[in-house]
């Protein structure tokens, strides 16, 4: 069974604030099967965008990097995504060190 997109989005935020990084939804999407969209700002004019993907091969669920360099590219690209589905989810997450826990366990 598949968490809805809105219990998979709080549960994502309250582990990063568990480790005081600071993560907020700039867009709401389908609260039961809106797909995610992360932004990781570093604060430094740099960020990087991921979505999760499907392996055709093995059925298994990642994280890919969407876009990454300037921050006003990203929020392009982020933009781009909105415009073509109106359901997504957006969480920037913002942490100068890059992290953005997306690889561990229970969120990938």
């Amino acid at each position: 069974m598949r968490l809805t997109a809105d219990v998979w989005v709080s549960a994502y935020i309250a582990r990063l604030r568990a480790l005081t990084i600071p993560a907020f939804v700039v867009a709401r999407g389908d609260a039961t099967a809106g797909a995610v969209l992360v932004k990781l700002n570093t604060l430094d004019g740099k960020a990087a965008a991921f979505q999760r993907s499907v392996d055709l091969m093995t059925g298994a669920r990642k994280w890919m990097e969407l876009a990454s360099g300037p921050e006003a590219d990203v929020d392009a690209s982020i933009q781009r995504q909105r415009e073509f589905d109106r359901d997504l989810w957006v969480i920037e997450v913002e942490d100068r060190d890059g992290r953005h826990l997306l690889g561990e366990e229970g969120l990938e």
